[in-house]
């Protein structure tokens, strides 16, 4: 039995997938409020606990052989925090496991991660692979860089509304984005790949690419210039969330390119490029505004 925490979330919902695709017991830490239904339809067994409640956790994890976890406390909000989360939850989970005699424990870090670092995300997630590494459990960590996923939509997906995309700085450093798919991809194959025990992954796309990149290759699938305006760090950025703006500020300070000839080889996991997830996202957006459109028509002519 393999328990994926975090499964209702993009990642780990993918995660889940994968492995019922493989005929794998999968079991899924579910909140009352959480949309579980499609991965228990699917095949997976929900059972009902918080990362908050460690008496959950110890019900959650008994008869587990491999736990993988993507929860965190990012786009909660209310009690669920860094602190309670990141922090205090990730150190319930892997007790509960530890106690349950779990074999094999993967967890979601990020690059960057470090348990003196000052943001208190990458110090939580820092001090979770400390304590995974001193559980008495083999482990895997996995430690991805940016999110094509959540990044690429956030700072150029308003040109899709034919709105001007947003820099912060030049944007012309270099960050090996990297796809949710590619990394479900590695923690599913890291749960029997013996290669990857006690080891840390870093995960990063198919190459290195900056801001600009992204917004030509939008003007690429789309057939169309985009209007760009830049603004010094530290300025708002219109339609984005107060914190996403120290990131951006930061992402502007370093580069991070990442060679993953040899992880994708090794993990057997082709990583997917730029264009393609681009492609991939347009033709998702559009498909879901055609419907959009289309279902109030379809409402009228109903009635």
């Amino acid at each position: 039995m393999i328990l994926v925490v975090g499964a209702t979330g993009q990642l780990g919902g993918l995660i889940a997938r994968m492995l019922l695709d493989q005929g794998k017991p999968v079991r899924i830490l579910v909140r009352p409020a959480s949309a579980y239904e499609p991965l228990v339809a699917a095949g997976a067994r929900a059972v009902t606990g918080d990362l908050k409640d460690p008496d959950s956790l110890v019900a959650a994890c008994q008869g587990v052989d491999a736990v993988v976890t993507t929860a965190n406390s990012v786009s909660r909000g209310g009690e669920d925090t860094v602190a309670s989360v990141d922090d205090a939850g990730n150190a319930n989970l892997i007790e509960a496991a530890a106690a349950a005699s779990v074999r094999h424990f993967v967890f979601t870090s990020a690059l960057g991660a470090d348990p003196e670092h000052l943001m208190p995300f990458l110090k939580a997630k820092g001090q979770t692979e400390r304590r995974l590494r001193t559980s008495g459990m083999t482990w895997t960590v996995l430690q991805p860089n940016l999110y094509m996923d959540t990044w690429i939509p956030a700072v150029v997906g308003p040109a899709l509304a034919r709105q001007p995309v947003t820099l912060v700085g030049e944007g012309l450093r270099q960050h090996s984005m990297v796809a949710a798919r590619d990394v479900a991809s590695y923690a599913v194959t890291a749960i029997d790949h013996p290669e990857a025990l006690g080891q840390t992954l870093f995960i990063g796309g198919a190459h290195p690419v900056t801001w600009r990149d992204v917004v030509c290759a939008f003007e690429a699938e789309l057939g169309r210039e985009i209007p760009v305006r830049t603004i010094e760090p530290g300025e708002p950025v219109p339609g984005l969330p107060e914190v996403v703006k120290p990131l951006l500020a930061a992402l502007d300070t370093y580069d991070s390119p990442m060679d993953m000839t040899q992880l994708s080889a090794q993990y057997g996991v082709r990583p997917t490029t730029l264009l393609e997830f681009v492609h991939g996202f347009v033709t998702t957006s559009r498909q879901a505004a055609g419907w959009a459109r289309g279902a109030p028509m379809r409402g009228r002519l109903q009635r």
